[in-house]
């Protein structure tokens, strides 16, 4: 079994993140390396949304986390931010439209698109499947890899975009939508390839059926095991397929210890489905299995 602290958010200002960040890590008895040069921060920056809306990374949050490795490793470390392209999103609009040009100049941060960044191919196996994922040299030379995902239910096909989604998010590939019929796979392919050393979730706006101030932090060396508490505050089984593939390629353990504060609180305040939102959930679904069939021949 794997820990994961949790710890609340009492304002939404830079110092009071900051504490919150540093308890979750405290309760993990987690040290930062002094040695440690170069670091790689991943928040989540899926589109153009505000971080109001619980969907992307709040900026206020990564600034905290990066004052506290100044303090906390050497006063001017290496420190990119990196995102890749999507589908329908660019990082040179998202950098500076969710505020993070303005964190790279106060911080002297360096922002990174991963899908202009040089590239090495690794090659990994997935139930057996070989599957080839672009590694960033951003990332494989970075000495402390940090994920900062949000929490968000989705009625897609994962049912929940945390830890692991957010690494998907590194694929330098900008077309990702061609990868969704095998989805579950390749997220855990990525992370596979792409290994992260630590994972602090950004809880304090959450998207479930819309946007809440829920006051979260949570943090885990091990990102199976933050989905699954994940999983378990927006309602959810920890039994999802994706989960299960990625504990079973060796990726981590889904049986947690939670230790801080009781994770029933934030399960308890999470904006969770209404009857109205699951046929919403159901009609996509059955959409999804309609399209599916006719793309295979089923139907």
């Amino acid at each position: 079994m794997s820990l994961v602290s949790l710890a609340k958010i009492r304002k939404s200002t830079v110092t009071s993140m900051k504490h919150a960040i540093l308890e979750t890590l405290d309760l993990l008895d987690y040290k930062f390396d002094r040695k440690t040069r170069n670091v790689v921060i991943k928040p989540n920056l899926c589109y153009y949304w505000d971080y109001s809306t619980g969907q992307t990374t709040d900026p206020t949050f990564v600034e905290a986390l990066v004052d506290l490795l100044h303090e906390k490793i050497v006063p001017n470390p290496n420190i990119c931010i990196v995102e890749a392209d999507a589908s329908a999103m660019k990082c040179r609009h998202a950098f500076k439209m969710l505020g993070y040009e303005r964190l790279a100049r106060q911080y002297n941060v360096k922002l990174v698109n991963l899908t202009e960044d040089q590239s090495d191919v690794a090659s990994v196996t997935i139930e057996g499947r070989v599957f080839r994922v672009r590694v960033p040299r951003t990332i494989r030379d970075a000495d402390l890899r940090i994920n900062v995902p949000k929490i968000k239910y989705t009625p897609r096909k994962t049912r929940l975009t945390c830890a692991l989604k957010n690494i998907f998010g590194c694929n330098p590939y900008p077309k990702k939508f061609r990868l969704h019929p095998e989805l579950e796979e390749v997220i855990v392919a990525v992370n596979k390839a792409i290994r992260f050393d630590l994972c602090i979730v950004d809880g304090n706006i959450v998207s479930g059926i819309g946007p809440r101030k829920l006051g979260l932090v949570m943090a885990s060396k091990d990102p199976v095991a933050i989905d699954a508490a994940a999983a378990r505050i927006v309602g959810l089984s920890s039994d999802l397929r994706y989960l299960k593939l990625a504990s079973s390629e060796g990726l981590g353990n889904i049986s947690f210890v939670p230790k801080g504060a009781p994770l029933n609180y934030f399960k308890d305040r999470y904006p969770k489905q209404d009857a109205k939102t699951k046929l919403v959930d159901m009609a996509y679904k059955a959409v999804v299995r309609m399209r599916l069939g006719k793309r295979i021949g089923l139907e």
